[in-house]
């Protein structure tokens, strides 16, 4: 069997957890790590005798790349892959429109260079999505409320930490209840700057303006960071024209590792699809499972 070339396209938690994933499934080989040129420097253009680079043309031959990098960065890079006939898997996190921007735009280029791209391919949104979709066929009609944490939010820890004058942060999910969610931000701030001002362009931040949030200023944050994480989906609904159907998923995960195998398992997806752009919730979810279908069926059903 030829294993599927992965590049790895940012290395920080994601993507060393991507690493991980890569190496322990048996249809795909990590084909390297692209990098920043500062951090390519600083790991010698090795680590664990895969290269590292600046450039992906720098590397053999590439199936999909997996962009593990800040979700607003990800319109701007997965084009540049796409172009070259790569698929892209990524976990872009904004919620609402952003998603369908973002599927609108990279379904235009992956379309023209005959590759596919896979969006938003985290945990939430993500194989949360599809938990959701699941619950909407049983119960049609009614409500779900997603309940995050408490734990550890990348994406919100990520846009936290890229306010100006912030040296380092944190940003922990509290669960309320009913899809309600309060935003505890823990700050180190660099010297000579406003914690006020601070404080207020983390509030305002699209990632934080929807939710209650308290910004603390602390001297240090790696004695506050526990990348555990949760989240508790709850539907009540009718099915057909019985009411109070009641259904719940709970889990309880290690953020960057459950992104990770989530990301891998969309990059193996991939491969099966047409030319464009997909979310998770749009693919049938035994594509994620390697092996002979026939077999997968018989062991789930």
């Amino acid at each position: 069997m030829q294993r599927v070339k992965v590049a790895i396209i940012g290395f920080g938690n994601v993507g060393k957890e991507v690493m991980g994933a890569v190496i322990e499934s048996p249809d795909m080989e990590v084909a390297g790590i692209v990098e920043v040129p500062k951090k390519v420097e600083c790991m010698k253009g090795k680590f664990h005798n895969f290269p590292v680079t600046s450039n992906v043309e720098k590397l053999d031959k590439v199936d999909i790349a997996i962009l593990a990098v800040d979700s607003r960065c990800v319109p701007q890079i997965a084009p540049y892959y796409l172009e070259r006939g790569i698929n892209t898997v990524d976990a872009f996190d904004i919620h609402g429109d952003s998603i369908i921007r973002l599927r609108e735009e990279l379904t235009l280029v992956a379309k023209a260079h005959d590759a596919v791209a896979i969006i938003s391919a985290g945990w939430d949104p993500g194989t949360n999505s599809v938990v959701r979709t699941i619950m909407q066929t049983i119960a049609p009609k009614g409500i779900t409320y997603t309940n995050y944490g408490p734990g550890m939010s990348m994406g919100h820890t990520v846009a936290a930490k890229a306010v100006e004058g912030v040296a380092d942060a944190v940003s922990l999910t509290i669960p309320e209840g009913n899809g309600i969610h309060k935003r505890l931000v823990y700050v180190k701030i660099k010297p000579d700057y406003d914690f006020k001002k601070i404080e207020e362009a983390i509030k305002n931040d699209s990632y934080f303006k929807h939710d209650t949030t308290i910004v603390y200023n602390v001297d240090d944050i790696e004695n506050l960071i526990d990348m555990g994480h949760g989240v508790h989906i709850e539907r009540k609904g009718v099915s057909g024209r019985t009411h109070n159907q009641r259904m719940e998923f709970i889990m309880q995960v290690t953020n960057p590792a459950a992104t990770a195998q989530v990301m891998v398992s969309a990059a193996r997806a991939s491969l099966k699809q047409k030319p464009g752009a997909y979310t998770l919730a749009e693919i049938p979810p035994i594509d994620y499972l390697h092996g002979k279908k026939e077999e997968i069926i018989l062991k789930l059903l």
